[in-house]
């Protein structure tokens, strides 16, 4: 039995906690140092100096695919509540902030569009754009770490509101000389002698494609993954008849506030004069048209006097 003492972690920096606990609730190194933006190198440098100062294991030796030691579920329970006490902590010492929002966004997704409305029209009230992964598009939701995400269906609509915005082309990715990379548009048909490459995790585009350029084949993924990781030795195709992927933006149900309705009318194309209600507009646009219709169409013009023509002359003859 281990004589491991959890609150040692009480010393430890919260910095150093919050990459540990990344990892043990990934429990993978690359998802978790990519969700952290910084390199698995120092992501698993972290992991091996917290083990050295505690004295203990906190993941498996060579386990795959990652796995907590007993002292490591120990310590993730123990992180959990020394960061949830500091973050509370933070939150009473700035109780005149403004208030602000939290807005995810998986991969393939560009929000700058309307962070930039939004920045023009709350400029008071700081966006904060967060990068998530695939993998971990419900569970930021869930935990509170974001107030919004833009997500890829399908999500768990139980306790989700959620609001489809579009839909996303599948392609085909095949190495540059493939014969397929000649079509425009690629059939099921046409991939059918083709070896399809697993590309179910999108966290895992960038290997997928890597394989791709390695031992050929398809990868299948919507367009967005594709532009995102273009390589210059694969090209992308789209597929035609076949299913196709789509984003929408959710948020947990029952936290509807006054911010968080205002981003979700920017992100429908309401206008900053628009009620939240998004009625106005609507009737706006329908009686546009009528009031073109209305409009009186200019007075034809009439058609210029013939001149009179002189009687009891003939024509004067040519001459020959």
């Amino acid at each position: 039995m281990s004589d491991f003492d959890v609150t040692a972690a009480d010393s430890i920096d919260l910095d150093r906690l919050r990459r540990f606990v990344a990892v043990a609730e990934e429990l993978h190194f690359a998802r978790a140092a990519k969700a952290l933006r910084i390199p698995r190198q120092a992501l698993s440098a972290t992991v091996i100096e917290l083990e050295e100062e505690l004295g203990t294991r906190v993941f498996v030796p060579g386990a795959s695919p990652t796995q907590l030691t007993d002292d490591g579920t120990a310590l993730l329970a123990r992180a959990r509540d020394l960061i949830r006490v500091r973050e509370q902590a933070d939150r009473e010492q700035k109780p005149d902030a403004p208030a602000s929002l939290r807005v995810g966004f998986v991969p393939g997704v560009t929000v700058s569009k309307w962070a930039r409305i939004w920045g023009e029209r709350l400029p008071d009230h700081p966006l904060e754009v967060v990068g998530v992964t695939q993998g971990e598009q419900e569970s930021v939701l869930r935990e509170g770490r974001v107030d919004l995400c833009f997500v890829r269906l399908p999500i768990d609509r139980t306790a989700t509101n959620a609001i489809t915005l579009w839909q996303e082309t599948p392609v085909a990715v095949v190495q540059k000389d493939d014969a397929l990379s000649l079509l425009e548009t690629i059939s099921p048909a046409d991939l059918a002698t083709e070896t399809i490459q697993d590309s179910a995790d999108l966290d895992q585009a960038v290997d997928t494609l890597a394989l791709v350029a390695a031992v050929g084949g398809a990868a299948i993924m919507p367009q967005s993954i594709a532009r995102l990781h273009h390589r210059r030795d694969l090209v992308y195709r789209p597929i035609s008849d076949t299913e196709f992927t789509e984003i929408a933006l959710a948020w947990p149900a029952g936290t509807d506030s006054d911010l968080l309705e205002e981003f979700v009318g920017i992100v429908r194309g309401r206008s900053a004069n628009s009620s939240r209600g998004g009625v106005a507009e609507p009737e706006q646009r329908a009686a546009a048209p009528a009031r073109k219709s209305a409009a009186k169409k200019p007075a034809a013009k009439k058609p210029a006097p013939k001149k009179p023509v002189a009687r009891g002359r003939k024509p004067a003859r040519r001459g020959r």
